[in-house]
């Protein structure tokens, strides 16, 4: 049986979004799912220019965790963009409570 999957910190809420390429109606287009997870660690890497290991810290999960979020998120966008798929955000559990910055 697999492991329980560990959540990560998230220290940012985003909203409900949708990316889809112009022109195409959203109904007829496939979706790729990024988790708050897998957007997290593109803010924190891509976005923030941080280094894996300060970011896996700041998310509270090991570096290689961490890793593959990234790869995972990467994959994702990458083939949305190329077989023009909406990009969706994955919606943010009620029960998910935002992550302070300063943590005591």
């Amino acid at each position: 049986m697999p492991r329980r999957r560990k959540r990560g910190r998230v220290r940012f809420r985003f909203g409900r979004v949708c990316y889809k390429p112009c022109g195409i109606p959203a109904n007829t287009l496939d979706r790729v799912t990024i988790s708050y997870d897998e957007l997290e660690a593109i803010r924190l890497a891509d976005l923030e220019g941080m280094y894996q290991q300060d970011a896996s810290e700041l998310m509270q999960i090991s570096r290689p965790t961490f890793s593959r979020l990234l790869e995972r998120a990467h994959r994702k966008i990458a083939e949305a963009l190329i077989n023009s798929k909406a990009i969706e955000l994955e919606e943010w559990p009620e029960t998910r409570e935002l992550e302070e910055e300063n943590d005591e």
